[in-house]
């Protein structure tokens, strides 16, 4: 359990400057269970706390843990430079808590990215030593055949990449389509792994980090959610096969 003064909450929770948020409560635009707060030196417990700015609900989060279905045409950027980037679609205040994406999507990958301002989450989803798998779906130019298969199992090189690179997990899904299971996040690693083996992706999407499916997440292209602890829980080895 911890207490903080109301302004001290407001700017944890990236609603602008200490200053900024004694504004807010000044001006009558706070209230904590129907009632409007204007003291910003009370104590106020933060587990549990939910707060309603201009009738708009929030929960006290320390850390943000976000899942959201990357549309296409949207960089993984906090400084874009030929598309939108990805913070665009979330609320202003993530961008003010220091929110960041958990790793990088092409602009034109979708699908499945996490997203939070928890340093310690961020490095473990993201560092190959702790063998997140990542699934992806790629479309392929060329049909799939077991060669191509066999050989995205065995490993191909890469330009400027010192060791062969091998997917953890690769099947057919039909004539055009191929799910492949990585842990390293290389630049453009499955488009590059495909063009090495000889074929040519046409269009990729992740599907899944961990245990964590987007399809069970019911989410839209653009659409996100927080992360509630069973959903956590499946981005934590063990991981199914």
């Amino acid at each position: 359990m911890s207490k903080l003064t109301l302004d001290r909450i407001l700017h944890t929770q990236g609603f602008g400057t200490r200053k900024w948020c004694r504004e807010l409560i000044a001006t009558d635009q706070v209230s904590i269970n129907g009632e409007i707060i204007n003291d910003t030196n009370t104590p106020i417990e933060t587990s549990g706390l939910e707060f309603t700015i201009d009738e708009t609900l929030w929960v006290f989060r320390e850390h943000i843990y976000v899942a959201l279905n990357k549309p296409m045409n949207i960089e993984c950027s906090r400084k874009p430079s030929h598309h939108p980037g990805v913070l665009s679609i979330l609320p202003d205040q993530f961008t003010r808590r220091d929110v960041q994406p958990v790793g990088r999507l092409d602009h034109d990958t979708t699908g499945i990215l996490l997203m939070s301002d928890d340093g310690a989450f961020i490095h473990t989803q993201s560092s190959p030593k702790h063998h997140v798998p990542k699934v992806y779906v790629a479309t392929t130019y060329e049909a799939i055949t077991p060669e191509l298969i066999e050989l995205l199992l065995k490993g191909v090189k890469l330009h400027d990449e010192p060791q062969t690179l091998a997917a953890e997990r690769c099947r057919m899904i039909d004539e055009h389509h191929l799910e492949i299971v990585l842990e390293q996040g290389k630049y453009h690693q499955v488009k590059r792994m495909l063009a090495s083996a000889g074929n040519h992706c046409t269009a990729l999407t992740r599907s899944q980090v961990g245990n964590l499916n987007l399809d069970d997440l019911g989410l839209t292209p653009g659409a996100w959610c927080y992360l509630n602890d069973a959903q956590l829980a499946l981005l934590k080895p063990p991981f199914t096969n």
